[in-house]
């Protein structure tokens, strides 16, 4: 396997705070969304600046929030358990948004106002970089300990790497792995644990670690900002048994756990206040359930202004479709209301591997509903149609529509008849999997009827919302067609483009969902992290990006809205547009 090269200029723009970061999968599972008190809904949250903090800034304790006390409870209502709570397995936007509460890294991210800053969460800065990028030191903090009250030490930083390395660790990020190998991760390392550890990271007191790289990576800080490697205790490692109870580092600890149905933390009396940044942990305890499908959540948050509602809310349960126009014209609301403009992209994946014929990928692309699948999700003030890989807010975006969803965002049943006419595959059988939920279901059979008008013959496949992610990441799926979505990691397509196209990362896991191989957008990938040139290379991207679309590789989906409601005792519900989900950091209970 090629490691894919880093990109070496991005920090530098970073640096001047105008870039616009995201992160990850989207969803925790597939499927549309079924400090200050929160924000207005006359307006969405715009995407942010990004930029560098400084040491100062990467102290404690955060800012207070205007009107927020420490106490009460917050009850949280969600669709689905987390997947992951091991922080080694996290890379989706809701297991990353949760793991603020019981996990922390050596960097963060710190929101203020349209302003968001790369701090020190345990270490005391964003780190130092010296021979050219290559080598990265980062020092811990006094006083920073896990929940144990044993101090948080470099040595479990060096574990929490090591350790991404093993074999049961299935999912989450893996830029640093493949940094400090230079090769297939796979092969070069299989973790600490027998005995074996990674010479390119040292720790040469208790408090410093230090990272050395074959290349250089000057955006390695941001990579630590990464639920992945967020730090896990050595003492108190249980290899795959951590999943279900990690020990903390963050504000709160798990006290109680039934899988599926309920989850609740209390103060982790360890945490310091004066050593975080980013984070307030105003609320005493919080009680999250699951199971809560999009219009029962949306019609308990609507009455959430009396009884124990009053102090509930989601973090990623957004309005539902059939509810959404109630509640913009509903003025009472406003102030209940969060409102924000997604960074995500959203994608119907083709499965390559299966659908092998371009003519057949092309016939499924004029064929898509996504005016139906709009109306059915809640109408145009969802989102709109799109027509690229790239999100809007991510530099190297171009626009084009090859497949004419502008002119014609109901379908073209008879362009695509043609096509499959073309390539003697009339009646070609396509499995579509979908979210096992009240909205996908309805979702899919959308779907289903415009396919089949279209010259398909359609089977519909059902999958469980938790697992989501781990299923459309086998190589070996047997389905046609998916949802998934996807924001950079980074403020750049190079963390678009070749993690989701680079053919050689395909194997289980990996997030090229679409089982892509071609060897011309691979090479076409290395030649383009190679560009010195930050300008010229976003260029080369937005190249690429519709060179891909030509192959077909899958369907733009909706370029969505975020809509969320809270009860009316929920302050501080501010939405992190990062990660398109409302963040823990600034909500309190109002007195």
């Amino acid at each position: 396997m090629i490691s894919r090269k880093t990109l070496q200029a991005a920090a530098a723009v970073v640096a001047v705070g105008t870039l616009t970061l995201t992160a990850c999968s989207s969803g925790g599972g597939g499927g549309k969304t079924d400090g200050k008190s929160s924000p207005s809904a006359s307006k969405f949250n715009e995407h942010p600046n990004i930029v560098v903090g400084t040491a100062a800034d990467s102290q404690g304790p955060a800012k207070p929030v205007e009107g927020a006390k420490a106490g009460g409870t917050v009850k949280n209502i969600e669709r689905d358990d987390y997947e992951h709570l091991d922080p080694a397995q996290v890379y989706s936007n809701t297991g990353s948004n949760f793991s603020l509460l019981i996990t922390r890294g050596l960097t963060g991210y710190k929101q203020e106002g349209n302003t968001v800053k790369l701090v020190g969460d345990l270490a005391t800065d964003t780190g130092v970089a010296s021979d050219g990028g290559k080598t990265w030191t980062f020092k811990l903090k006094d006083g920073v300990k896990w929940e144990t009250g044993d101090a948080i030490t470099s040595a479990d930083v060096k574990h929490s790497i090591e350790r991404s390395f093993a074999p049961f660790i299935t999912q989450g990020a893996t830029y640093v792995q493949r940094w400090l190998t230079e090769e297939d991760y796979r092969k070069a390392y299989a973790g600490p644990y027998d005995g074996k550890h990674l010479d390119n990271v040292t720790t040469p007191d208790e408090k410093t670690i230090v990272f050395k790289f074959a290349k250089p990576h000057a955006d390695f800080n941001y990579a630590m900002a990464m639920t992945t490697y967020g730090v896990v205790s050595q003492k108190g490692d249980t290899k795959e048994e951590y999943d279900k109870k990690p020990v903390s580092s963050g504000p709160y600890k798990i006290v109680n756990r039934v899988t599926d149905k309920s989850l609740s933390l209390e103060r982790n009396t360890n945490w310091d206040a004066k050593t975080d940044p980013i984070r307030h942990a105003y609320p005493d305890k919080w009680n999250f359930e699951f199971g809560y499908q999009a219009i029962p959540a949306t019609d308990k948050l609507l009455a959430a202004d009396k009884g124990e509602d009053v102090t509930t809310m989601s973090f990623y349960s957004g309005v539902a479709g059939d509810r959404l126009q109630k509640v913009l014209d509903d003025a009472s609301l406003k102030d209940r209301l969060v409102k924000g403009e997604s960074p995500y992209a959203d994608y119907y994946y083709i499965n390559n591997k299966k659908v092998t014929d371009l003519k057949v990928r092309q016939a499924l692309n004029h064929a898509w509903p996504h005016q139906q699948i709009r109306t059915t999700e809640g109408g145009p003030a969802t989102g709109t149609y799109s027509t690229t890989l790239l999100n809007p807010s991510v530099a190297g975006f171009q626009d084009y529509d090859l497949f004419g969803k502008k002119e014609k965002p109901t379908g073209d049943p008879e362009k695509s008849k043609a096509l499959l006419k073309e390539a003697g595959k009339e009646n070609y059988k396509i499995v579509y999997a979908y979210n096992n939920t009240p909205n996908q279901q309805k979702v899919s059979v959308v779907i289903e009827d415009a396919l089949k008008k279209a010259g398909f013959d359609v089977v519909l496949k059902p999958i469980d919302t938790k697992t989501w992610y781990d299923e459309i990441s086998k190589v070996d799926k047997q389905f046609d067609v998916f949802w998934g979505g996807w924001g950079a990691d980074w403020p750049n397509a190079s963390t678009v483009l070749p993690v989701l196209f680079d053919g050689r990362l395909i194997q289980d896991g990996s997030n090229n969902y679409a089982n892509f191989n071609d060897p011309e957008v691979n090479a076409e990938i290395d030649r383009i992290l190679d560009l010195a040139d930050l300008n010229e290379q976003n260029k080369a991207w937005g190249a690429l990006d519709k060179k891909i679309m030509e192959k077909a590789a899958l369907i733009p989906g909706i370029q969505e809205k975020f809509y969320i409601l809270h009860g009316s005792k929920i302050g501080g519900a501010t939405y992190d547009a990062l990660g398109k989900i409302i963040s823990p950091n600034d909500v309190f209970v109002k007195q």
